[in-house]
């Protein structure tokens, strides 16, 4: 998100209005509902992340322990312990 000077692209009485309220203070204007991303959705993040906590899960049934999975994938063992469970739960 980069930040863009009001009076650039608002009306004057717009920006007038506005600094009743927010005199010199920054604001965020959220994103229209349709406009919004769901996580991930931009960078491709989500889809890595699963399939990261997939070989996870697979390296853990084949003997592989939390410990050793921690230091491979540069995570705590409670992170994997979560995305453990979280991945048996998903294949019930």
């Amino acid at each position: 998100m980069r930040y863009i000077r009001a009076q650039d692209i608002l009306p004057a009485e717009l920006l007038a209005q506005l600094q009743q309220y927010v005199d010199g203070a920054y604001l965020y204007i959220p994103r229209k509902q349709e406009n919004r991303l769901a996580w991930g959705q931009r960078t491709n993040s989500k889809a890595e992340t699963a399939r990261r906590n997939q070989e996870i899960y697979q390296r853990a049934q084949a003997g592989e322990t939390a410990a050793q999975l921690a230091q491979d994938f540069f995570l705590t063992e409670k992170t994997i312990r979560r995305i453990l469970l979280e991945e048996r739960q998903k294949t019930g």
